[in-house]
């Protein structure tokens, strides 16, 4: 999927101007909720995006240990059938679980990463740990996941699901759209995600 990335965090905007239902966990959840980024393609469509709930991760090496944050991220991808380019050169895939399943563990990756690892290291590391994400992604029903089934607008929804020593991961599907999550610090048992109704909510 070629999509180029909102860097505004917090910003509703790009949030407002998606033709598919955003997904966060449902009402159960009482803490901080928080926008993340957007994905848009080359003629301005958005294609995906991520809400958090919890500690919101930072890049920064000097940040907080990431092993003591407590988070849940939501990631709703739309469904796309395989299409042109916007320019006309290329062809898109279609979108799919293991679209939202990659975004998903990248996602992971991004925020999860050793900031103790020496700086040489650090891209090595992401680059080894993103293919590994990518295969997995690729191989839904092998046997790197297993099936967790957790409510989706209240109406019991199967996910592909894995954890790692980084946090969690999961992958499934609901009216419209791939769902992906990934979390850390919080138990992925016991979530349930539902529409955001009110984006407002999730505002910085």
């Amino acid at each position: 999927m070629e999509t180029k990335t909102g860097t505004a965090r917090g910003a509703v905007d790009g949030y407002l101007m998606a033709d598919f239902p955003w997904y966060g966990l449902d009402q159960a959840f009482t803490g901080p909720r928080w926008l993340g980024t957007v994905g848009v393609s080359a003629d301005g469509t958005v294609e995906h995006g991520s809400i958090g709930h919890g500690d919101e991760p930072s890049l920064k090496a000097e940040a907080a240990d990431p092993e003591g944050l407590r988070f849940a991220v939501a990631v709703t991808v739309a469904r796309r059938p395989g299409r042109r380019s916007a320019d006309g050169t290329g062809v898109l895939e279609a979108t799919s679980v293991s679209s939202a399943a990659w975004l998903a563990g990248s996602g992971l990756l991004s925020c999860t990463w050793p900031t103790h690892m020496e700086r040489s290291l650090r891209q090595d590391w992401l680059d080894q740990q993103t293919a590994a994400a990518w295969e997995l992604a690729d191989d839904l029903d092998g046997p790197g996941w297993s099936t967790l089934t957790l409510p989706v607008d209240g109406e019991p929804t199967p996910f592909h699901y894995r954890e790692s020593e980084y946090g969690w991961v999961m992958a499934g599907a609901a009216r419209g759209v791939h769902l992906g999550a990934y979390g850390r610090g919080m138990s992925a048992y016991g979530l349930g995600l539902s529409v955001v109704r009110d984006l407002t909510t999730y505002e910085g």
